[in-house]
């Protein structure tokens, strides 16, 4: 879905893991994620404020 723009790989992808990751390109109102070694194939797409929910959780310390 190019229409949400610029689609970016993680730094943390490389030669060492096989390249293996996710791309992610954001717009406005979405998210957009997909398979970097295969970007034809599906693209997930959450709202905004869903996905920053979402990555806020997994910054936060983890109850124990």
């Amino acid at each position: 879905m190019d229409t949400l723009g610029n689609w970016r790989k993680s730094s943390y992808s490389g030669p060492g893991d096989g390249n293996s990751c996710v791309e992610i390109a954001n717009h406005r109102t979405r998210v957009g994620i997909r398979d970097s070694k295969d970007p034809a194939c599906g693209t997930l797409i959450f709202p905004t404020e869903a996905f920053s929910a979402f990555i806020q959780a997994l910054k936060a310390p983890s109850a124990k």
